[in-house]
């Protein structure tokens, strides 16, 4: 069931990596601007590395000072990754971890177009993060610790992988109540970013159970609805590919099939989520914990 999970995630996480959405269209730009990124940080990176895939901008909340080293867990195009990268400066790092072949690939060309020398993004897994023990002074994450099937391990990971007093600052979706049986059974909700997610206090108590301290999780209280600001393409929704291989833009709101289109993962998706607030049980979370020194 795993690697079902994982290869559902990764296919569909290609396609938005394949498809031309950026800043450069009004509903990605709008989609990162709801969850927090301002208008002139997206005009300082490139267009390319926003994809509309965010829940948050931890980037705001990660404290990042010049010299410092950043991970970032679930990297996508680069987004947090090119932010982090000026906050540290040339004699810090930033790092981009994702498990997408064509993400590090997008990645990777964003950086180069970019022109930025302390950037470097590897193809993993969140669980097998391939860095040293103690080499790194924050790890942030957007909308990723969700899609993890083993958060216990990824928590591990994280506290492995830092300095002690390093810090963990994350934006991500966790439930406030339990889904219904019809949505937490989903694998269509679970690549979704929904069904994958954990209660609060479960979170919580993960990273207190990985040896993390002064551990704070706040309701952001951004609608997750934001999403369908981007046409056939949400947070969690890839866009759908015609035939040619081609992305369809269409008028009919986020996920909706083209008419007479084979119904697929992102239609199963909207139809649950047709009877079913999100917001009623999901949040966007800002989540903050210090490694103890």
């Amino acid at each position: 069931m795993t690697e079902h999970l994982l290869d559902s995630v990764k296919s569909k996480y290609a396609a938005v990596a394949e498809s031309t959405l950026s800043s450069d269209h009004s509903g990605v730009k709008a989609v990162a601007e709801a969850f927090g990124y301002t208008a002139e940080e997206l005009r300082s990176i490139p267009a390319a590395a926003n994809m509309g895939l965010s829940c948050g901008n931890p980037t705001a909340t990660a404290h990042l000072k010049p010299g410092e080293v950043v991970v970032d867990l679930g990297s996508g195009g680069g987004l947090d990754v090119f932010l982090a990268a000026k906050m540290v400066g040339p004699q810090g790092r930033a790092i981009g971890i994702d498990m997408t072949p064509a993400m590090i690939d997008r990645a990777r060309a964003n950086a180069a177009a970019g022109g930025y020398n302390n950037v470097e993004f590897y193809l993993s897994t969140i669980d097998k993060i391939p860095l040293p023990d103690a080499s790194v002074d924050c790890v942030i994450s957007n909308c990723v610790l969700n899609l993890a099937p083993d958060k216990p391990a990824v928590f591990r990971e994280i506290a492995r992988v830092l300095k002690p007093g390093g810090r963990l600052a994350v934006s991500d979706i966790a439930l406030k109540h339990e889904l219904p049986e019809a949505v937490s059974r989903s694998i269509a909700a679970y690549v979704g970013c929904i069904a994958g997610a954990i209660r609060i206090d479960d979170y919580r108590n993960g990273l207190l159970a990985a040896g993390f301290q002064h551990v704070e999780i706040v309701d952001s209280g951004a609608d997750l609805n934001a999403y369908a600001k981007v046409e056939n393409q949400s947070g969690c929704c890839s866009p759908t590919m015609d035939a040619a291989g081609s992305l369809q833009i269409l008028d009919e709101p986020c996920c909706t099939p083209a008419s007479g289109a084979p119904a697929s993962l992102h239609d199963e998706l909207a139809a649950l989520l047709s009877q079913y607030d999100v917001n009623a049980a999901a949040a966007s979370v800002k989540v903050y914990a210090i490694k103890p020194s």
